[in-house]
């Protein structure tokens, strides 16, 4: 382990405990909804899938701050230890959600060649950061019109969020991460097929986040977006 990815490995988890109990206590003292914590510590974590790529240039020391947080979430969720992230009624989302990153960059990783398959992880990752943030903040309060899969109800206005932020979510990333220095192995698409895999991702992403039971769209979204945006691009 270099300094560098030493002082990443420290950044990360100073930077997810101060995340938990920032949110822990400005929700507690702002009253904030259940809804609104979750998908604040939600955007949170997702969004330091790109500080995982800053810092470390090993698999497997960039893998262990998520993949130690399947654990820590696991244990956090069982004993309600923060209240604004986990409830008696609420799912294991937050666990779901480190198991797929930790699944997605274990297996689309390679920082240091041949090739590296991380764009259309981080777009899977992304697209359910942001996509189903909006959905949950925006959708369940103002939403009218319902639709239920599972016995899991959604709204239009929710699902008609989650395929527009998706679908930015995705093409930036797919435009930005390919070729830059925090993927330099990775392959740069030209802009029809980026705009291709754009527009699928996006309904794979919108498809599997409605059809999903309650809670599993954590692991669904990110690893069936991924996986097929990466056949796709195999194409």
């Amino acid at each position: 382990m270099s300094q560098f990815e030493l002082v990443g490995l420290i950044v990360s988890y100073v930077y997810a405990f101060s995340l938990l109990l920032i949110v822990e206590a400005a929700g507690k003292r702002w009253r904030w909804p259940l809804n609104v914590s979750r998908k604040i510590i939600h955007i949170g974590a997702g969004m330091w899938t790109w500080g995982i790529l800053y810092f470390f240039h090993h698999r497997l020391w960039g893998i262990l701050p998520f993949a130690t947080f399947i654990l820590l979430n696991y244990l956090f969720y069982r004993r309600r230890t923060f209240s604004q992230m986990d409830a008696e009624k609420t799912s294991p989302g937050t666990v779901y959600f480190a198991v797929s990153i930790t699944l997605l960059f274990s297996i689309f990783w390679w920082p240091k060649g041949p090739i590296d398959h991380i764009p259309v992880a981080m777009a899977g990752i992304m697209a359910m950061t942001w996509g189903d943030a909006f959905a949950g903040l925006i959708g369940q309060p103002w939403g009218k019109k319902t639709y239920t899969t599972f016995g899991h109800a959604r709204s239009w206005l929710g699902s008609a969020l989650m395929m527009l932020i998706s679908f930015i979510a995705i093409w930036l990333t797919l435009t930005w991460l390919p070729g830059s220095s925090l993927s330099p192995f990775s392959t740069v698409t030209a802009l029809p097929q980026r705009f291709l895999l754009s527009i699928v991702g996006t309904m794979i992403a919108t498809a599997s986040e409605a059809l999903s039971p309650a809670g599993t769209d954590n692991l669904t979204v990110p690893l069936i977006t991924s996986f097929l945006l990466y056949l796709l691009g195999m194409l």
